[in-house]
């Protein structure tokens, strides 16, 4: 399975769970996840985290991290069309889907192929909220496109602090 991960799951990561400076286990295993294949970031969504100014972002537009986690494949885009129509609405006016910002894309990535790629994200389902306004979780399952927490991620990686005895 590949795991794309959302803008916030760093963000998140960095601010309130791992922080770069106290678990940086975390992050060495992020990285070797990426090299491994296992875990990619759309450079799109490298690119929102990148404008920053802090220490993750700083890390992210350094040519390691690039290497381990940018996914560079091109979004397709009947995939961005069919995510915003079936995930969100068939109808929205421009500003609408301008407001969607890059999460219409990490579905597109998802939906190339479903059976072996999910969706990382720390937004939570609120299925009640509609069509500009729904939250990812909800878009991606109307495409039937799986989606995890990154307490899910670490559980289903198997991350722990002494992951590099496991990995050699």
């Amino acid at each position: 399975m590949l795991y794309l991960l959302d803008a916030n799951v760093l963000i998140d990561a960095n601010r309130d769970y791992y922080p770069m400076a106290r678990v940086p286990e975390f992050w060495k295993w992020l990285l070797h996840m990426g090299r491994e294949g296992r875990i990619k970031i759309p450079k799109e969504i490298c690119a929102e985290v990148a404008r920053g100014n802090d220490e993750l972002a700083e890390n992210v537009r350094g040519a390691h991290f690039k290497h381990a986690l940018v996914f560079t494949e091109e979004a397709e885009t009947r995939f961005v069309d069919q995510a915003v129509r079936q995930g969100y609405a068939d109808d929205l006016e421009e500003d609408e889907i301008h407001a969607l910002g890059r999460d219409p894309l990490l579905i597109a990535y998802a939906l190339r192929d479903p059976s072996t790629r999910c969706i990382v994200t720390t937004e939570v389902s609120k299925p009640a909220k509609q069509p500009a306004n729904r939250h990812l979780p909800d878009a991606a399952k109307a495409l039937e496109i799986q989606t995890y927490n990154t307490f899910e991620l670490v559980r289903r990686l198997d991350f722990r602090t002494n992951w590099r005895k496991k990995f050699g």
